[in-house]
């Protein structure tokens, strides 16, 4: 399982790294092409904008860790292991709860996008706003996964190998 997980990790990884290096290489294009052959391209600011928001909704679901994204853990880390356990299932509660419970109408609000395209590609804004209802999918689970982790702490032995807290 660990190893499939690593796979799957890498992987990810990979992607984040292809899109970065697309939305790079695009920019230097739409550099080229501005400054030295005075003949602006619209289409790669249009496709710089995009990767970049795939690309941070990507590694926000994909690559990161949990010890990764940023929190206010004052309270946290002066606890004891218990009330850190307590914190982290409250925690993981309210963020799987609250992306829960806004992610119909927010596949809602995308899908209603169908109806509206890029300026200058032409590409349906439900496509390039989808990238958010994964992002928000991955977090449920992630955030779920770590309440029952707080609840049953063997369950940290099956993803990684670090001692439960």
């Amino acid at each position: 399982m660990k190893r499939v997980l690593r796979v799957l990790q890498s992987t990810a990884d990979n992607i984040a790294a292809a899109m970065l290096a697309a939305m790079f290489f695009i920019f230097i294009i739409q550099i080229f092409s501005r400054y030295f052959l005075n003949y602006p391209l619209a289409w790669t600011q249009e496709v710089c904008i995009t990767l970049w928001l795939w690309l941070v909704f990507w590694a926000s679901a994909f690559c990161l860790k949990e010890k990764d994204h940023i929190r206010f853990d004052v309270l946290y880390a002066g606890s004891s292991r218990k009330s850190q356990r307590v914190f982290a299932l409250i925690a993981a509660l309210i963020i799987a709860g609250g992306m829960a419970y806004s992610f119909l109408p927010t596949l809602d609000y995308i899908t209603f996008y169908k109806i509206k395209k890029s300026a200058n590609l032409r590409i349906r804004l439900n496509y390039v706003f989808s990238i958010y209802a994964l992002f928000m999918a991955v977090i449920v689970l992630r955030y779920s996964w770590t309440a029952l982790a707080q609840i049953y702490p063997r369950l940290n032995s099956i993803f990684s190998d670090e001692n439960a807290p």
